[in-house]
């Protein structure tokens, strides 16, 4: 047994997966996953977050996604590992990013020109808010990061840019800032961006039910835009193998034709479009084609690989989170941050769900809201996934949030965040 164990460590040494690092004065283990391990170890913590959610009433009552649960746990306990200096474990997460665009594909293929005629008013009225939010954002952070004597441009890692950018735009400006001279620049901004991805997808849920219960509130549509129902999918959805393939086959057509147009779309606007863009451009004109011909579409099918790639693609992307980070954050940035979730929680409760109708469709879209503005896209396609998987499905609201969260905000953002720096430099 032992010749065994040591044969065990030899092999994971060779294969590169151990090896030690120097930290704070003493060496520490770094365990490093390969991208087949990482796939597998958010599998494991899906199934890890489903039994708590099944098992915590916490969880269940306020619709806490199951790869939440799981990937923030893995995320304390890699905390812990590396501020005990005993360990830390990082993951290839080159398949992270392949289950995002997969995900954001199947999304785009619940656009049909009459869903998009019926929800034209919401994105409208969803992007104006969301602009609101990106002022709001960077107001407050530069108000109170300059109040408490820190420079008031560092405000901006605790606003849009780690916020309504998320990660990829922390990561970006802060390169930018930090050439500005802005000391700490990036560090604060993916520390607020940690803080954003956890704070928004634990908000979301909760502020949805609350609302919901509340109000009474039912689904108006028992039949989302794949034709799929809301209530007993599990027990009414049959398939047979030629359709499961045949939505494959289109979805893998998408992703590979929208990866060339979203590179198109880069080089004639200039613009860094998010690579899921152009997949779900392709994937709505595939549907819609589709359906012209009169085709049958296999929605349900295609559903089925999106949910399955969003639950490890969250599961990936929150195991990854350095926790760690947000130890380092300056007081300015933490009262900034605090501010940040007040105004959020206020925002969506009140303003979101009214302005966007007073109805279930307007809750679900709250839950959309706070997750794409507090970090990620993804985080709001979980955010009212998980709200839609208990209370019935929210066509208007898939629709519109991954729409603003995903492309439009984008331009403004990086508008916004460009005049603000050179107005406050």
């Amino acid at each position: 047994m032992q010749f065994l164990s040591l044969l065990l460590v030899n092999l994971l040494i060779k294969e590169g997966m151990f090896r030690n690092v120097y930290k704070g004065g003493n060496f520490m283990l770094e365990i490093n996953l390969n991208m087949y391990h990482a796939v597998a170890l958010a599998a494991v913590l899906y199934w890890l977050g489903s039994v708590l959610c099944n098992k915590v009433a916490f969880f269940n009552r306020y619709c806490i996604p199951a790869p939440l649960v799981g990937g923030v746990c893995f995320a304390a306990i890699n905390t812990i590992l590396y501020a005990s200096n005993v360990a830390f474990i990082s993951f290839d997460d080159t398949l992270q990013t392949v289950f995002m665009n997969i995900f954001f594909t199947t999304v785009g293929f619940t656009v049909s020109l009459p869903q998009l005629k019926k929800g034209g008013k919401a994105v409208v009225l969803c992007l104006i808010l969301a602009i609101i939010v990106t002022f709001a954002q960077n107001l407050l952070g530069v108000g109170i990061v300059g109040a408490l004597g820190a420079d008031p441009r560092l405000g901006l890692c605790a606003g849009s840019i780690a916020l309504i950018g998320g990660p990829g735009t922390a990561a970006a400006y802060g390169q930018v800032m930090d050439d500005m001279g802005i000391v700490g620049a990036s560090v604060a901004g993916l520390a607020c961006a940690t803080f954003g991805l956890v704070s928004g997808s634990i908000m979301g849920g909760p502020t949805a039910s609350r609302r919901i219960k509340k109000h009474n509130l039912v689904c108006s549509s028992r039949t989302d835009a794949s034709g799929n129902s809301g209530e007993g999918e599990d027990e009414f959805f049959t398939s047979s193998s030629p359709r499961f393939v045949k939505g494959f086959m289109l979805l893998m057509l998408a992703l590979g034709i929208g990866s060339f147009v979203g590179a198109v779309l880069t080089d004639v606007t200039g613009i860094t479009f998010p690579s899921y863009i152009g997949a779900m451009l392709v994937a709505a004109v595939v549907r819609n084609i589709v359906d012209a011909t009169n085709n049958e579409f296999p929605g349900e099918e295609i559903e089925v690989v999106g949910n399955m790639s969003l639950s490890l693609f969250l599961a990936m992307a929150l195991a990854g989170l350095q926790l760690w980070l947000l130890v380092d954050l300056a007081v300015p940035l933490i009262a900034a941050l605090t501010a940040q979730v007040i105004l959020m929680l206020i925002f969506a409760y009140f303003v979101v769900f009214n302005v966007m109708g007073k109805d279930y469709d307007a809750a679900v879209m709250s839950a959309g809201f706070i997750g794409f503005a507090m970090g990620a896209t993804s985080n709001a396609m979980a955010n009212m996934q998980a709200v839609t998987k208990q209370h019935g499905p929210s066509p208007v609201a898939y629709f519109a949030i991954p729409m603003v969260g995903s492309l439009f905000i984008d331009f403004i953002n990086a508008l916004v965040i460009t005049g603000m720096l050179d107005f406050l430099s």
